[in-house]
């Protein structure tokens, strides 16, 4: 049965649109492992939008289940990842102009730099997960360059304009997770899911955990965060 590992990001945001300390993302990673979770993901952006490296830090020092940590492959994260070492890293595509990770990584363009980040964040003691598209090609080169695992961008699914498009992108998704598991990859899945989507995937049996955020804070804002992950964890867990 799928883990649930839920992104705080979202309440750093609200903090740093006043620049204050409230409210506080350590916090609701308290709240968050309280209320059952298996995990707390925050993504350490190189412009800083929203967690800080403190965040980071003092999370570090406070989750008690796993620490995932969302960054770009770059020599200033790889540093940062490899002295505060969470439980997994998950590199992941950035740009300054985008509003969230719009995709996935493309290892054709970046297989070496990727590839260097996997081998020294790994030599540090991090393992390694890369954020990719539901594509086979994108599967392989993740498993060529040794990376621990895999997460399986599910936003092209949850986006889908049509039925159709939405039939076909997670037809994509499922081979993907095949692929993924027959190469002995460890499988996440993650991006745009929410309470209604997540019921198309809670019976795929090759993923191991859903890395979840927004519709979990926005759904906080109305019912509070203990109970809006636990909603979440019914769905994932229950019947």
């Amino acid at each position: 049965m799928a883990g649930l590992a839920v992104n705080v990001d979202h309440v750093a945001t609200l903090r740093q649109a006043r620049e204050i300390d409230i409210p506080d993302p350590v916090t609701a990673a308290a709240i968050v492992e309280l209320a059952g979770a298996d995990g707390i993901v925050v993504h350490l952006r190189e412009d800083r939008r929203h967690i800080q490296d403190r965040d980071v830090r003092i999370l570090r020092e406070t989750v008690k289940t796993k620490l995932i940590l969302e960054m770009a492959a770059t020599p200033e994260m790889i540093g940062i990842a490899s002295e505060i070492k969470p439980d997994l890293v998950t590199l992941v595509p950035e740009k300054r102009e985008e509003l969230t990770t719009e995709g996935g990584l493309d290892l054709r363009l970046h297989k070496d730099l990727v590839s260097d980040a996997v081998l020294t964040l790994q030599r540090a003691g991090v393992p390694v997960s890369i954020f990719v598209d539901p594509d086979l090609d994108q599967i392989k080169l993740a498993h060529r360059i040794d990376a621990n695992m895999v997460e399986i961008h599910t936003g092209t699914y949850c986006d889908a304009p049509t039925p159709s498009k939405r039939t076909d992108a997670f037809n994509k998704i499922v081979n993907s997770l095949k692929l993924s598991q027959k190469l002995k990859l460890g499988i996440n899945a993650g991006h745009g899911l929410g309470y209604e989507t997540i019921k198309t995937f809670k019976g795929l049996s090759e993923i191991d955990e859903f890395s979840i955020g927004h519709s979990i804070i926005a759904r906080a804002v109305i019912v509070g965060l203990e109970q809006a992950v636990r909603q979440m964890i019914a769905l994932i867990k229950g019947p």
